[in-house]
């Protein structure tokens, strides 16, 4: 009877272990994003110090919050006097609801992978040095509520996937060089126009069948 008795407690131990082991492999992975976007940043006043890659996860690190699963759900770095690029490894972080990086001097590009962070409520970046254009990626991110994406030098159009984002209810791009028109349709209806202000070749909201989205962006 041993054996019998031995394989059901092997098996029992399995069912108990699986979900910790499950949640720690999902808590290394995304310690190991974060870390990648520390790499990548230079931080003078040391606001990442606590990011340490040998703990089991990165729920004890200072400006990040994580649900009761040991998932991150917030990164707060906004004005940190933080320089560097945001990274692709951004986008594995499945459960996060705010993304706040506003007022550093990030540069770079907006990496297309923040549009796999389908629980995103916020993505603020606004106040850096962010070049490039707005990803088309970001149309896929249908828990939006918060894009602000002003004060940076951001070309392109902007991106018609945003208007099928329904929970969209603040968009602003102000102070950019971006092109094209303004999108009427969608959330776009309910955006004061001094949210798109200062992009001298952005022109006024779009009239159907009249100009072309992208016109002035070649």
């Amino acid at each position: 009877m041993a054996a019998p008795t031995l394989t059901l407690f092997w098996g029992l131990l399995c069912v108990f272990l699986t979900p910790t082991i499950v949640h720690l492999a999902y808590a290394n992975s995304e310690g190991d994003a974060l870390y990648t976007l520390r790499r990548s940043l230079s931080d003078p006043d040391n606001v990442l110090q606590s990011w340490d890659p040998t703990l089991v996860n990165p729920c004890t690190w200072f400006h990040v919050t994580c649900n009761q699963d040991n998932r991150v759900t917030r990164v707060d770095l906004g004005n940190s006097n933080l320089s560097g690029h945001l990274v692709p490894e951004l986008g594995k972080l499945e459960h996060i609801q705010y993304l706040e990086l506003y007022k550093n001097n990030i540069q770079g590009t907006i990496p297309a992978e923040l549009g796999n962070l389908k629980s995103l409520v916020s993505l603020d970046l606004y106040n850096n040095n962010i070049t490039g254009t707005i990803p088309t990626s970001l149309g896929k991110l249908k828990n939006l509520v918060f894009l602000r994406l002003n004060d940076n030098q951001l070309t392109g159009p902007i991106p018609r996937e945003l208007v099928d984002i329904s929970s969209l209810k603040v968009v602003d791009v102000s102070n950019n060089d971006l092109c094209g028109t303004i999108p009427t349709s969608g959330p776009f209806g309910h955006i004061p126009l001094n949210n798109f202000e200062n992009n001298p070749r952005l022109e006024g909201p779009e009239l159907l069948g009249l100009a072309s989205y992208d016109t002035n962006c070649i």
